[in-house]
């Protein structure tokens, strides 16, 4: 006979989130909450929100913000700063390029010089631990790191030198200059963060539901036509109906063709792919087998 109290695989989810945000308050002397405006940054909000409700979020949001973001994102997270009064801290990576600390590259994607200003933030606030949204389904490299991911002075994270996480206990241990990436949505997946945006009723950005948007296609991938990134001479325009399962930099983030105008019917769709998010729309995940690793070496999140 199942007991009546038996959690449900989304109340077990949760629990663990909350679990661990508060973990990192309770440990950390700066704690600061990643928060882009993407679904997996809304569902971590939304965690962290009920781990100290009613109490004011008792830490910053910080977007790193490239100057390649889609309008729908932005517009979400300014609404929900505003409506949550959260402290924004962001960190811009145009900024960045105007002090001549990064420069831009050849191919126009903010992608990966988004790691020093990432850094760099970090450093000029004294943020001891950083909270993403990052799960091990998305990508290989992704699954190979422990919740409390331990980084160096420089930012650094060492995929041979982890720190084990027997039984749930999570060591933030730091000394001056260290820090501490957490990753509360660890064991969830994509299918878990749209069942429970369905479940909480949370409001999402009108980009990850299906739309007509000017897209061309490159590489395998239909990328939307914006200013951030044009189609080239052999590449066509067309009007087509699209979604996105991830938000990030335009100059490389693509849609997928799709009728999901609902978070039922995204559920659905996600239900029945065998490809992650990131393998199917990201472009900055196809430059190499180790791409996202090597990033993360540099102190990428």
């Amino acid at each position: 006979m199942t007991s009546q109290n038996t959690l449900s695989q989304l109340d077990a989810l949760e629990a663990e989130a909350i679990h661990i945000v508060r973990e990192v308050v309770a440990q950390m002397e700066r704690p600061a909450l990643l928060f882009s405006g993407g679904k997996d940054s809304i569902v971590l909000l939304h965690i962290a929100l009920k781990a100290f409700a009613p109490a004011r979020l008792p830490m910053p949001v910080v977007h790193i913000d490239t100057g390649h973001n889609f309008p729908e994102v932005l517009d979400y997270r300014d609404r929900i700063v505003e409506q949550y009064d959260l402290q924004l801290v962001v960190g811009s990576v145009q900024a960045a390029i105007d002090k001549g600390t990064v420069r831009e590259e050849p191919n126009g994607s903010r992608n990966r010089i988004q790691t020093p200003v990432l850094l760099e933030t970090i450093e000029s606030n004294r943020f001891d631990a950083c909270m993403g949204g990052a799960r091990r389904d998305e990508e290989k490299a992704r699954a190979k790191e422990r919740v409390f991911s331990f980084r160096d002075e420089f930012g650094q994270w060492d995929p041979r030198n982890q720190r084990p996480e027997l039984w749930s206990l999570y060591n933030g241990r730091v000394h001056q200059g260290e820090s501490i990436r957490v990753f509360p949505l660890s064991n969830w997946t994509e299918l878990d963060i749209w069942d429970y945006v369905a479940s909480r009723e949370i409001e999402v950005p009108s980009i990850y539901l299906a739309h007509e948007r000017d897209v061309f296609h490159r590489g395998g991938m239909w990328m939307a036509a914006n200013e951030f990134c044009q189609p080239r001479e052999d590449e066509m325009i067309e009007r087509r109906t699209v979604r996105y399962r991830t938000v990030g930099d335009a100059t490389l983030t693509a849609a997928v063709l799709s009728d999901a105008d609902t978070v039922d019917k995204i559920i659905a769709e996600t239900a029945a792919t065998r490809l992650t998010e990131r393998g199917a729309t990201r472009g900055d995940d196809r430059v190499s087998e180790a791409a996202m690793e090597d990033r993360k070496k540099e102190g990428y999140f």
